[in-house]
């Protein structure tokens, strides 16, 4: 990776804080975070165990369907390990594409490896899009604030949105065409009667896992909104990491929270604070992932060492 591609975006992760900080009430949202209650940081963290195991399965299931079966804990460590790469390298993508990579090498997975990441990946984002609708739906306020902003532009909103839908076909009519094999990976990996089920249930279970250490970390921070109208403004916050600007989501995240608890008229130093507590609380519960890193750095230096040994002449 190139090191001014990493740079501007850890640049831009550090401006939007900056930016957030200057702009808001800093203060309160550092007392916020330093009087975190410890219970809920437990229960933060706990269910992050079963989120990676979930979230492990489903790649296991979904590269078995396209013939590069898995073990079940070399999933789970690898999992582990992008989950880290992906907190601390910018992008958000970048453990993703080393276990595809690292999957690809191993015995005949070849294309079926990265077919299996970018598959198990798009399901947990369309469910996501799915939630982030749900509480639009849910929510009168996220409702009455989209009715303002588009008051008035529905047509240029109508037409790029056409625009972008025509875009999207044409996109996957050509890549059709040359692989031949799109419709047949995806049928057997995703929209098969037998499959989509399964698919839909462990991206809606690693989905809500992740909605709910959100509510987790706003508990932690003493916020006393109801669950019923804090938890529709989650998504869209989740949805916003998935952008590639910055570094695990930081900055990116917290300026959606930022615009979002405005948009439901709410204080958006809140919004941040939780945010910002979320995005700490996914940092250390990646930490088992550097845990395997380092393991595998080891293993790797002991080979070498091994391979380096001179043989005595005869």
């Amino acid at each position: 990776m190139r090191t001014g591609g990493a740079a501007w975006r850890y640049a831009i992760g550090a401006a939007l804080l900056i930016g957030l900080a200057v702009t808001l009430d800093s203060a309160s949202i550092g007392a916020a975070i330093s009087g975190a209650s410890p219970g809920w940081l437990i229960a933060a963290l706990l269910l992050s165990v079963p989120q990676v195991a979930l979230s492990a399965w489903r790649w296991r299931y979904t590269a078995a369907r396209l013939g590069a079966p898995l073990g079940r804990r070399q999933a789970y460590a690898e999992y582990y390990l992008a989950t880290f790469l992906n907190q601390v390298l910018p992008g958000g993508v970048a453990g993703d594409l080393a276990r595809a990579w690292r999957h690809a090498r191993d015995g005949d997975a070849g294309r079926a490896a990265w077919q299996a990441v970018v598959i198990e990946r798009a399901s947990g984002q369309f469910v996501l899009l799915l939630c982030a609708l749900a509480g639009l739906a849910a929510s009168a306020p996220l409702q009455a604030a989209l009715a303002r902003a588009i008051d008035g532009r529905s047509g240029w909103i109508f037409g790029a949105l056409l625009a972008g839908t025509v875009a999207v076909v044409l996109l996957l009519r050509r890549c059709a065409r040359p692989s031949g094999r799109l419709v047949e990976v995806l049928r057997r990996s995703l929209l098969a009667r037998e499959v989509w089920p399964v698919q839909l249930l462990a991206s809606a279970g690693v989905v809500l896992s992740y909605i709910t250490v959100f509510i987790c970390c706003a508990r932690m921070l003493g916020v006393t909104l109801p669950t019923s109208e804090l938890w529709p403004l989650v998504p869209w916050v989740l949805f916003a990491m998935a952008i590639p600007l910055s570094v695990a989501g930081w900055g990116v995240r917290e300026g959606a929270a930022a615009l979002i608890w405005a948009a439901a008229g709410l204080d958006p130093a809140q919004g941040v604070a939780i945010s910002v507590a979320y995005g700490l609380v996914v940092l250390l519960s990646s930490l088992p992932g550097a845990l395997v890193l380092l393991r595998q750095r080891t293993r790797v230096a002991s080979s070498s060492r091994s391979n380096n040994v001179s043989l005595p002449q005869a």
